[in-house]
């Protein structure tokens, strides 16, 4: 059973309504030949002419339904327009409906009524597939309208009483309306569900391209502080270990140390469980502003009382601005200050930045072509707070501004930061 049913569970839901769709055209062909030869060929005079009656029957449901399934193709943008099936079957259902009107004229069709449902049968058919192959429902209802007019025409013009030919347009008109509604309604289910399975495949590259981001951005910033301590203190370890110094080796074991830390957080960064905790990240760039050198300060709060995800928020934009005073600086002294009223406001001033460095990096740390993810990526963390990040830069100093408004009451302020000196101790 799994062999006989493989075929149509390997199918997608939209491939399977294409099938569905495909079918029902393919059924109409074999409606065709059977609703119109078999029982006007009896009222046919001679074998001959029920032979030939079947052969134009056949030929054009044959033509009805290849049209239909390269029109839908083409309205699915995979092949070009079926210019010359789309002629082929205007030509034969004028053909064979005019012939039909000739014969009942000429008395090979000795039933009036015969006549009339071979020719609104072959323009009804070739109605609902002609449509197939021409785009939108104004153009739809212009070859309808030009198939009624033109079975009227034909009829007078054949000699048929007014009220004949009037019936006549009005059969074509409710015959191929009712194939031109099926048919456009059928080809529009097939596009609508394509556009929705398209629409779920972009939902899904969005995302993944979303967490791509996300991990690109969480990377660069667990990793850009540790690089670069790693290779601050191991070009102090060098200078060291070249005078000799016992104190190499403690850096060295820093480094070590620091190196597997930073396992851990890009471990927990793949995760997508690592967050920044304000405390500690600004001890952490208090003692590394304090191992290179700089002058650290920190005033304000200490962070504790606010929400969790505006403390994890404001802990990346210390580490990033730590990162960039360490890597695109020549500060001498570098300030945190952080207050909490109706918003946090976290801001970094250093001194000793250029406005343009000469290997391209500008004051804030960006480069030159405006690359970069850091500031970037912080803009984008706060903004899913409803925060801002601002920078401002002149007279050889920088400033970092993050402010991110805070729900409910209002934390303390003005209480100093626990522990902070003007020499950069430990928050």
């Amino acid at each position: 059973m799994a062999r006989l049913t493989g075929w149509w569970h390997r199918r997608s839901d939209p491939a399977r309504i294409e099938l569905y769709v495909r079918s029902s055209f393919h059924l109409f062909a074999v409606i065709e030949v059977f609703a119109l030869v078999v029982p006007t060929a009896g009222a046919l005079g001679s074998a001959w002419a029920r032979i030939a009656l079947s052969a134009l029957v056949t030929v054009h449901a044959v033509l009805c339904a290849v049209l239909s399934s390269r029109g839908i193709d083409w309205i699915l943008a995979r092949r070009e327009r079926p210019v010359g099936l789309l002629a082929a079957v205007v030509v034969v259902s004028v053909a064979g409906a005019s012939a039909a009107a000739l014969l009942h004229t000429a008395g090979s069709l000795r039933q009036g009524g015969q006549a009339a449902v071979i020719a609104v049968g072959l323009l009804g058919f070739g109605l609902g597939a002609t449509v197939l192959g021409v785009r939108g429902i104004r153009a739809s209802l212009c070859w309808l309208l030009g198939a009624v007019v033109g079975a009227a025409v034909v009829g007078a013009l054949l000699g048929q009483p007014w009220a004949a030919a009037a019936a006549l347009a009005i059969a074509v008109l409710v015959t191929g309306g009712s194939m031109v509604f099926t048919s456009l309604c059928s080809v529009w289910l097939a596009c609508v569900v394509w556009e929705l399975d398209a629409a779920r495949e972009a939902q899904s590259q969005l995302a993944v391209a979303e967490e791509r981001l996300r991990f690109g951005r969480d990377l660069h910033d667990v990793m850009g502080r540790n690089l670069a301590v790693i290779a601050l203190k191991s070009e102090l370890a060098v200078q060291l270990a070249r005078r000799g110094s016992p104190g190499a080796v403690e850096q060295m074991v820093e480094v070590q140390r620091i190196a597997r830390e930073s396992q851990r957080e890009v471990r927990a960064v793949v995760r997508g469980y690592r967050g920044a905790d304000l405390a500690v990240e600004l001890a952490g760039a208090l003692s590394v502003l304090r191992a290179a050198g700089i002058d650290g300060q920190a005033h304000g709060v200490g962070g504790g009382e606010l929400p969790v995800q505006v403390q994890a928020a404001l802990g990346w934009v210390v580490r990033e601005a730590t990162t960039n005073v360490l890597r695109h600086s020549e500060a001498r002294s570098c300030t945190i200050r952080l207050t909490a009223g109706e918003a946090a406001v976290l801001s970094v001033d250093n001194d000793g930045v250029p406005e343009a460095r000469a290997d391209g990096v500008s004051a804030d740390g960006m480069g030159a072509d405006g690359s970069g993810s850091g500031l970037d990526g912080l803009a984008e963390r706060l903004a899913v707070l409803g925060g801002s990040l601002d920078t401002e830069s002149g007279s050889g100093a920088f400033r970092l501004t993050a402010r991110v408004p805070l729900p409910g009451p209002p934390a303390r302020t003005g209480t100093p930061a626990p522990a902070a000196d003007r020499r950069g101790a430990a928050v």
